[in-house]
This record gives structure tokens, C-alpha cells and sequence, in this order.
């Protein structure tokens, strides 16, 4: 017997940037068809039109293509089942033909209630403010003639699913096991709005059978609304897919990722300097642990160990500094012509004076978590920032301000008449110099450097930095450090 294919499918809003928990589930749905040599399709659901946004259907787009989740179908790839936009397919009139056939079937019915009456359905939970609106079913006793007299007449209605009110319903996922839920919980939820368009509960089911979706991957947030969907599902005599259901994805202090993180969608931590690459590792990681604990995988390595029945029930925290590690890595192990171009942009604008930009790169290569990063290591070659003078002051260098000054004075000269002003023969010289009047090479070297950067830590020693800022300008700092130490002596 054949094994059925696995088809399964990223379906967002397009509401703006794509959020970090929506990546995840657009990741893992690939993972989970890839693996098995599946189909990855994508289906965009824009029924929602107030929270519609101009231009985000072309970030969901771009947000695939960086992270190389490849989809197999979509609105860009016909496969036989399309539309793969459901306002597309709203206005085929999908949506209602299938609602039609559950009011046939007793399972869903017109409901014509106005505002004024629902909003005196409202409840109050036991023991809590929060009022929750429980349908009563009122629509359901009407009767065909009443039913017709009202949808002749215009009268504005929506379509709600008929629920039992007694009995359980169970379903099964993957990560939660079997999960009961008392029937008399199951409100007769909405399946077609007011406005002639599906709610995303409803659309969703119908989609997923018509396109042949055998592995639903969403968040936990939607295991309450699985019973529902269960009993659709049912209602038709269709197939219940498999169920997959994400964790959910915290801050530090365990509370719902949410936009005032900074970090919540990929854009965010593109814009943060991190590698797409290293985004689409660390969310893989955020719910789910492969066999061999290897942690840094690229999209071909994850798509080989994914197995989803590893995914944790835990919620899942989203470690930035852990981020940050993990695109340390990525930038570490790229070819430095690559990891040059990707940061050209931000040298150039933390240094404007003529310095060679790939030598910059080097030195900030394996410092960085993130490429934003590389101006604090490398914006004293633009200008030295304010410092204090206990910046010449170091035990282990055995230099303090006096010694400081000192050198400072002694090297000046020997710089202004140095010629080869390389870091090898700049080296040498100070070297030399070091030797001659006692000194150890990082009792002279500490405070050269000190004037030249005015921070504690650079990616580069004295000389190089020597080097690359050339003759005129290291003579001009050493002396407004001449400057500084002899005010501060005064």
C-alpha cells in the first residue's frame, strides 16, 4: 500500500510584518512536507479586510524567499487547486455553497439576531469581571417559511454552526495527545460573517480538504477551536488531518511574545543585523530539539533531522543573547569576500574617512553577534569619542597616566619621522623603542592606542590601527592625548 503524500501549508494574514510565531509555523509546516518528501503550499488568507494592510502580501513573500522556505504552490504557482487566495475564492462563492450544504444537513443555520439582542446574551464567567457571549440558539427554532420570509426580505443574517449541548467531542495532536472538551463549552460559532465573507474558522476547514492538506501545523492557541473545526470536518464526512500544534513563544519574563519586544517579526531581527539563516536556525529551535542536541543547522540539515514529534508542550523562550550567539557563528563561518558585501553598508556608514573596508570586516568578523554591532566596535575610526583618563591606567600593562604621558611625548617624535607607516615597521620601531628605555611593549603600545581610540576595547592592536588611520591623523590624536593628560595634570 502506498503512503499518502504529506501536503502541508502556511496560510497568514497579510497584517503586516511576519511575526516570529508565524515563521515558526510556516518553518515547521515545510519542515514537516520536506521531510518526507512532501508538498509546501501557501495560501493567503485576506478575508479579514480591516485588518488588511497594503504591501503585506509582498513581505510575506519576501520573508519566504530570504529564509528559503520554497513554496510548491500558491498564488504565484498553480497546482490544480486554486484559488490560493481566499477573497479569490470568497467571490467563486466556495465558502457559501459549503455552508449550504451543513444548514441542508442540519449542522449549521441562518441566524438573523441584531446587535442589540446579542449584546444581551453577554455573561459573566463564575467568579471573574470578564463577561463571555454564549449564543442560545434562538435561530435554530425558526422555521423554513420564516427562515425564507427573512432572506426575501433582505434581512442582514450570518451563518453559525449547530453545536450539541450535551455529550464530549475528542480530538487528537500530535504534541497534546487526546483532548476532551464538553459540548456544552462549543458556542455555535460564525462560519459566514454579515458581509458575505467566511470567518477564518470556517475558511480554513473548507480550504484544507479542498486543497488536500493532511498536516495542520498551527499554534496552541487554536487547540480550543480544534473541536469545532473536529465536528465541520465530521458534519461533511471528510478526513480529519493531522493535528500539529506549536508552543507558544515567550520573552524573557515568560509573557506572549508580543511587538513591543523590538524583536517580535523576521523584518525586526533583519533590520537588528541578523542573517536570515541564523533567524530560521534559532526559530527551529524555539519548540523544537533534534536527536543529536547539534544546535547550529542550516535549512538542508534541518529539513533532514525534523521530526515532529519532538516538539516540546512547554512554551518556548526566546533567548536574544542566544540569537545573537548563533549569528556569531553564522558570520564566523562565512567566506570573508560574503561577509564583506554584508557589511559594507554598516561600515560605511560608521566610517566616512578613507580606510579599507575589508580589513575593517575582518577585524569585526568574530566579534559581533549581530551586524549592527559593528559600529560601537569600529566608529573611533570615524572620530575618538569623549574618554576618560583612567582609560591610560592599566595594572597588567603596568601604565597609569604619568608613564602615559610620558610615552606619548617620547613616541611622537619617532612616529613623526617613521616613513614606512605599516603596521610591521610601526611594530618594529615601538618595538625597538620599548627595548631601549626599559619599557614592555604594552607599556608603550597601551597608551598609543588609548589615544588613538579612546575606548578600553578595539579590534585592532596600536599599530594596526596606526595603519589604517594614517600618519596625519594618529599624529593629531596622540597629541590631543598629549593635551588630555597634561590638563588633567595641570
Amino acid at each position: 500500500m502506498s503512503r499518502i503524500k504529506i501536503r502541508t501549508r502556511f496560510a497568514p494574514s497579510p497584517t503586516g510584518r511576519m511575526h516570529v510565531g508565524n515563521l515558526r509555523t510556516a518553518l515547521y509546516a515545510y519542515l514537516i512536507a520536506k521531510h518526507e518528501g512532501g508538498d509546501f503550499l501557501l495560501r493567503i488568507e485576506d478575508t479579514d479586510q480591516e485588518r488588511y494592510v497594503e504591501g503585506a502580501v509582498d513581505i510575506i513573500y519576501r520573508t519566504l524567499a530570504k529564509t528559503g522556505l520554497v513554496h510548491d504552490e500558491g498564488p504565484d504557482k498553480d497546482g490544480g487547486v486554486g484559488p490560493y487566495v481566499q477573497s479569490e475564492r470568497q467571490a467563486a462563492g466556495i465558502y457559501m455553497h459549503y455552508a449550504k450544504q451543513l444548514i441542508d444537513k442540519g449542522e449549521a443555520y441562518y441566524c438573523f439576531c441584531t446587535k442589540e439582542r446579542l449584546d444581551s446574551l453577554q455573561q459573566k464567567v463564575d467568579g471573574s469581571d470578564k463577561e463571555i457571549r454564549v449564543y442560545d440558539k434562538h435561530c435554530l427554532s425558526l422555521t423554513p417559511e420564516e427562515v425564507q420570509a427573512n432572506l426575501d426580505a433582505g434581512k442582514p443574517f450570518v451563518i453559525r454552526q449547530n453545536n450539541p449541548t450535551t455529550g464530549t467531542t475528542t480530538f487528537h495532536d500530535e504534541i497534546y495527545g487526546d483532548i476532551s472538551v464538553d459540548n456544552a463549552e462549543l458556542d455555535d460559532m460564525i462560519l459566514i460573517k454579515s458581509d458575505g465573507y467566511p470567518t477564518y474558522n470556517f475558511a480554513n476547514v473548507v480550504d484544507d480538504h479542498l486543497m488536500g492538506i493532511t498536516h495542520v501545523v498551527r499554534g496552541n492557541e487554536y487547540l480550543s477551536s480544534s473541536p469545532k473545526y473536529n465536528r465541520l470536518y465530521e458534519a461533511f464526512g471528510w478526513e480529519v488531518p493531522v493535528y500539529v500544534h506549536c508552543p507558544l513563544i515567550t520573552d524573557a519574563d515568560h509573557q506572549k511574545l508580543s511587538k513591543r519586544s523590538g524583536h517580535s517579526s523576521f523584518e525586526d531581527l533583519v533590520d537588528q543585523g541578523f542573517l536570515p539563516e541564523a533567524i530560521v536556525n534559532f526559530v527551529a529551535l524555539l519548540g523544537w530539539y533534534p536527536e543529536s542536541n547539534q544546535e547550529i543547522m542550516s535549512l538542508e540539515e534541518l529539513t533532514k533531522q525534523f521530526d515532529y514529534h519532538r516538539i516540546s508542550k512547554s512554551p518556548a523562550v526566546f533567548d536574544y543573547e542566544k540569537l545573537k550567539w548563533m549569528n556569531g557563528e553564522y558570520c564566523k563561518a562565512m567566506d570573508d569576500e560574503a561577509f564583506y558585501e554584508l557589511a559594507k553598508p554598516y561600515i560605511e556608514k560608521a566610517v566616512t574617512r578613507p580606510i579599507d573596508g575589508r580589513r575593517l570586516a575582518a577585524m569585526v568578523k568574530t566579534r559581533i553577534g549581530a551586524l549592527t554591532e559593528i559600529a560601537d566596535h569600529l566608529d573611533f575610526f570615524e572620530a575618538v569619542p569623549e574618554y576618560d583618563i583612567a582609560l591610560y591606567t592599566h595594572k597588567k600593562m603596568k601604565t597609569n597616566a604619568e608613564n602615559s604621558l610620558a610615552v606619548l611625548k617620547a613616541v611622537k617624535p619617532l612616529l613623526e619621522a617613521q616613513e614606512d607607516f605599516t603596521n610591521d615597521a610601526l611594530y618594529a620601531t615601538l618595538q625597538a623603542f620599548a627595548a631601549e628605555n626599559g619599557y614592555k611593549n604594552g607599556t608603550v603600545l597601551w597608551p598609543i592606542r588609548t589615544a588613538l581610540s579612546g575606548k578600553a576595547m578595539t579590534p585592532a592592536g596600536a599599530t594596526e590601527i596606526l595603519e589604517l588611520l594614517g600618519k596625519e591623523e594618529s599624529l593629531a590624536r596622540i597629541a590631543a592625548g598629549i593635551d588630555k593628560l597634561e590638563a588633567a595634570q595641570a
